[in-house]
Protein backbone atom coordinates (compact mmCIF):
# COMPACT_ATOMS: atom_id res chain seq x y z
CA UNK A 1 0.00 0.00 0.00
CA UNK A 2 1.20 3.25 -0.59
CA UNK A 3 2.28 5.86 1.89
CA UNK A 4 -0.82 8.09 2.29
CA UNK A 5 1.55 11.22 2.37
CA UNK A 6 2.01 10.44 -1.91
CA UNK A 7 0.59 12.94 -3.66
CA UNK A 8 -0.03 12.10 -7.06
CA UNK A 9 1.17 13.96 -10.10
CA UNK A 10 1.02 14.52 -14.08
CA UNK A 11 4.36 13.59 -14.47
CA UNK A 12 3.50 10.23 -16.49
CA UNK A 13 0.70 12.33 -18.49
CA UNK A 14 3.32 14.95 -19.72
CA UNK A 15 5.40 12.11 -20.95
CA UNK A 16 2.18 11.58 -23.76
CA UNK A 17 1.82 15.07 -24.26
CA UNK A 18 4.93 16.01 -24.99
CA UNK A 19 4.69 13.35 -27.99
CA UNK A 20 1.15 14.69 -29.00
CA UNK A 21 -1.11 12.35 -27.16
CA UNK A 22 -3.57 14.41 -25.00
CA UNK A 23 -6.10 11.86 -24.17
CA UNK A 24 -4.42 10.40 -21.41
CA UNK A 25 -6.53 7.14 -19.71
CA UNK A 26 -5.63 5.59 -16.60
CA UNK A 27 -7.04 2.43 -16.10
CA UNK A 28 -7.35 0.54 -12.78
CA UNK A 29 -8.95 -2.54 -11.36
CA UNK A 30 -10.41 -3.46 -7.97
CA UNK A 31 -11.17 -6.84 -6.52
CA UNK A 32 -8.22 -8.81 -8.09
CA UNK A 33 -7.83 -10.90 -4.69
CA UNK A 34 -10.96 -11.10 -3.82
CA UNK A 35 -12.56 -14.50 -3.34
CA UNK A 36 -16.20 -13.82 -4.37
CA UNK A 37 -17.66 -11.03 -6.95
CA UNK A 38 -16.41 -9.05 -9.90
CA UNK A 39 -13.03 -7.69 -10.55
CA UNK A 40 -14.27 -4.33 -12.08
CA UNK A 41 -11.87 -2.50 -14.28
CA UNK A 42 -12.87 1.61 -14.64
CA UNK A 43 -10.91 3.73 -17.38
CA UNK A 44 -10.95 7.78 -17.14
CA UNK A 45 -10.04 10.61 -19.63
CA UNK A 46 -9.39 14.02 -17.15
CA UNK A 47 -8.80 17.31 -19.00
CA UNK A 48 -5.14 18.12 -19.74
CA UNK A 49 -4.77 20.73 -17.73
CA UNK A 50 -2.35 19.95 -15.20
CA UNK A 51 -4.61 21.24 -12.38
CA UNK A 52 -4.83 19.39 -8.44
CA UNK A 53 -7.32 17.47 -7.77
CA UNK A 54 -8.57 15.98 -4.55
CA UNK A 55 -7.67 12.20 -6.02
CA UNK A 56 -5.83 9.80 -4.79
CA UNK A 57 -5.10 5.95 -4.83
CA UNK A 58 -8.78 4.82 -3.17
CA UNK A 59 -6.91 2.93 -0.47
CA UNK A 60 -5.98 5.70 0.58
CA UNK A 61 -9.20 7.39 1.66
CA UNK A 62 -11.91 6.37 4.13
CA UNK A 63 -15.38 4.97 2.16
CA UNK A 64 -16.72 8.78 2.19
CA UNK A 65 -13.88 10.37 0.80
CA UNK A 66 -13.53 7.78 -1.95
CA UNK A 67 -17.29 8.38 -2.39
CA UNK A 68 -16.68 12.06 -2.64
CA UNK A 69 -14.33 12.01 -4.84
CA UNK A 70 -15.23 9.35 -7.45
CA UNK A 71 -18.68 11.63 -7.78
CA UNK A 72 -16.08 14.74 -8.98
CA UNK A 73 -14.39 12.49 -11.37
CA UNK A 74 -17.30 11.96 -12.87
CA UNK A 75 -17.93 15.40 -13.08
CA UNK A 76 -14.44 16.60 -14.66
CA UNK A 77 -13.92 13.39 -16.62
CA UNK A 78 -13.83 14.18 -20.63
CA UNK A 79 -14.95 10.43 -20.54
CA UNK A 80 -15.06 7.49 -18.14
CA UNK A 81 -16.34 4.09 -18.47
CA UNK A 82 -16.47 1.15 -15.92
CA UNK A 83 -16.41 -2.83 -16.57
CA UNK A 84 -16.79 -5.92 -15.01
CA UNK A 85 -15.49 -9.20 -15.25
CA UNK A 86 -18.10 -12.03 -13.51
CA UNK A 87 -16.33 -15.38 -12.03
CA UNK A 88 -17.74 -17.34 -14.62
CA UNK A 89 -15.60 -14.88 -17.10
CA UNK A 90 -12.67 -15.00 -14.83
CA UNK A 91 -12.95 -19.47 -14.07
CA UNK A 92 -12.58 -19.19 -18.12
CA UNK A 93 -10.20 -16.64 -18.85
CA UNK A 94 -8.77 -16.87 -15.23
CA UNK A 95 -8.34 -13.44 -13.42
CA UNK A 96 -5.17 -11.97 -15.25
CA UNK A 97 -7.43 -12.28 -18.85
CA UNK A 98 -10.42 -11.49 -17.15
CA UNK A 99 -9.11 -8.29 -16.01
CA UNK A 100 -7.66 -7.53 -19.84
CA UNK A 101 -10.91 -8.20 -21.03
CA UNK A 102 -12.82 -5.84 -18.78
CA UNK A 103 -9.98 -3.50 -19.34
CA UNK A 104 -10.56 -3.58 -22.75
CA UNK A 105 -14.83 -3.36 -22.96
CA UNK A 106 -14.36 -0.36 -20.58
CA UNK A 107 -11.44 1.25 -23.52
CA UNK A 108 -13.93 0.93 -26.57
CA UNK A 109 -16.99 2.43 -24.41
CA UNK A 110 -14.87 5.56 -23.69
CA UNK A 111 -15.87 8.90 -25.80
CA UNK A 112 -13.57 10.48 -27.22
CA UNK A 113 -11.26 7.69 -27.45
CA UNK A 114 -8.18 7.69 -25.84
CA UNK A 115 -4.83 8.38 -27.97
CA UNK A 116 -2.27 6.87 -24.90
CA UNK A 117 -2.53 4.65 -21.46
CA UNK A 118 -1.45 4.42 -18.01
CA UNK A 119 -1.99 1.82 -15.84
CA UNK A 120 -1.10 0.64 -13.07
CA UNK A 121 1.58 -1.96 -13.75
CA UNK A 122 -1.60 -4.12 -15.68
CA UNK A 123 0.55 -4.14 -19.07
CA UNK A 124 -2.24 -4.12 -21.37
CA UNK A 125 -2.14 -5.77 -25.30
CA UNK A 126 -2.66 -2.79 -27.19
CA UNK A 127 -1.48 -0.65 -30.46
CA UNK A 128 -1.82 2.66 -27.98
CA UNK A 129 1.23 3.91 -26.50
CA UNK A 130 0.99 2.41 -23.23
CA UNK A 131 2.59 3.76 -19.52
CA UNK A 132 2.41 1.00 -17.12
CA UNK A 133 4.52 1.91 -13.74
CA UNK A 134 3.84 0.02 -10.18
CA UNK A 135 2.25 2.37 -8.02
CA UNK A 136 0.46 4.54 -10.46
CA UNK A 137 -2.73 4.64 -8.48
CA UNK A 138 -1.01 6.47 -5.89
CA UNK A 139 1.33 8.28 -8.39
CA UNK A 140 -0.99 9.60 -11.76
CA UNK A 141 -4.20 11.63 -11.04
CA UNK A 142 -5.77 9.74 -14.37
CA UNK A 143 -5.10 6.53 -12.56
CA UNK A 144 -5.96 7.48 -9.05
CA UNK A 145 -9.11 8.37 -10.43
CA UNK A 146 -9.66 5.67 -12.00
CA UNK A 147 -9.30 3.62 -9.22
CA UNK A 148 -11.67 5.58 -7.17
CA UNK A 149 -14.25 4.71 -9.87
CA UNK A 150 -13.48 1.16 -9.64
CA UNK A 151 -13.35 0.56 -6.26
CA UNK A 152 -16.49 2.53 -5.25
CA UNK A 153 -18.36 0.57 -8.01
CA UNK A 154 -17.09 -2.49 -7.10
CA UNK A 155 -18.49 -1.70 -3.35
CA UNK A 156 -21.86 -0.97 -4.34
CA UNK A 157 -21.93 -4.22 -6.14
CA UNK A 158 -21.11 -5.53 -2.69
CA UNK A 159 -23.45 -4.16 -1.40
CA UNK A 160 -25.84 -5.40 -3.80
CA UNK A 161 -24.67 -9.57 -3.25
CA UNK A 162 -24.84 -9.13 0.52
CA UNK A 163 -28.75 -8.67 0.34
CA UNK A 164 -28.99 -11.28 -2.20
CA UNK A 165 -26.85 -14.08 -0.60
CA UNK A 166 -27.15 -12.99 3.22
CA UNK A 167 -24.78 -14.51 5.36
CA UNK A 168 -21.59 -14.33 3.69
CA UNK A 169 -20.57 -10.46 4.81
CA UNK A 170 -20.12 -8.92 1.42
CA UNK A 171 -20.82 -5.97 2.65
CA UNK A 172 -18.06 -5.46 5.12
CA UNK A 173 -15.42 -7.41 3.76
CA UNK A 174 -16.21 -7.22 0.11
CA UNK A 175 -15.52 -10.49 -0.66
CA UNK A 176 -12.23 -10.78 0.23
CA UNK A 177 -10.59 -13.82 2.43
CA UNK A 178 -11.60 -11.77 5.89
CA UNK A 179 -11.71 -14.35 8.88
CA UNK A 180 -15.56 -13.59 8.82
CA UNK A 181 -15.64 -14.68 5.45
CA UNK A 182 -13.94 -17.79 6.19
CA UNK A 183 -16.34 -18.73 8.94
CA UNK A 184 -19.26 -18.24 6.71
CA UNK A 185 -18.10 -20.16 4.30
CA UNK A 186 -17.63 -23.32 6.65
CA UNK A 187 -21.05 -22.60 7.67
CA UNK A 188 -23.04 -21.76 4.33
CA UNK A 189 -21.12 -23.35 1.64
CA UNK A 190 -19.70 -21.93 -1.33
CA UNK A 191 -22.24 -19.44 -3.29
CA UNK A 192 -22.65 -18.66 -7.04
CA UNK A 193 -20.81 -15.56 -7.08
CA UNK A 194 -17.84 -17.40 -5.55
CA UNK A 195 -14.80 -17.85 -7.31
CA UNK A 196 -14.48 -21.77 -7.50
CA UNK A 197 -10.60 -21.57 -8.85
CA UNK A 198 -9.69 -19.70 -5.81
CA UNK A 199 -7.50 -22.13 -3.86
CA UNK A 200 -9.43 -21.52 -0.60
CA UNK A 201 -12.56 -21.96 -2.42
CA UNK A 202 -11.13 -24.80 -4.50
CA UNK A 203 -10.66 -26.41 -1.13
CA UNK A 204 -13.94 -26.44 0.02
CA UNK A 205 -15.35 -27.70 -3.02
CA UNK A 206 -12.87 -30.84 -3.15
CA UNK A 207 -13.47 -31.37 0.35
CA UNK A 208 -14.99 -35.06 0.90
CA UNK A 209 -18.52 -34.96 2.29
CA UNK A 210 -18.67 -36.68 5.63
CA UNK A 211 -19.97 -40.27 5.61
CA UNK A 212 -22.83 -40.49 7.64
CA UNK A 213 -22.53 -42.76 10.77
CA UNK A 214 -25.45 -44.66 12.04
CA UNK A 215 -26.19 -45.95 15.13
CA UNK A 216 -24.92 -49.37 15.85
CA UNK A 217 -27.04 -51.98 17.01
CA UNK A 218 -27.92 -51.70 20.79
Amino acid sequence: MASPSVTPDWAYEREHWRRGYFRVAGVDEAGRGAWAGPVTVAAVILPGLAQEYPFRDSKQLSASQREACAQEVRRVALSYAVEHAWPEEIERLNILGATHAAAARALARLDPAPQALITDYLKLRTSLPLSAPPRADALSYTVAAASLLAKTERDHLMLELDLQHPGYGFAGHKGYGAPAHRAALAELGVSPVHRRSYAPIRALLEAPTPLLTLPGPR
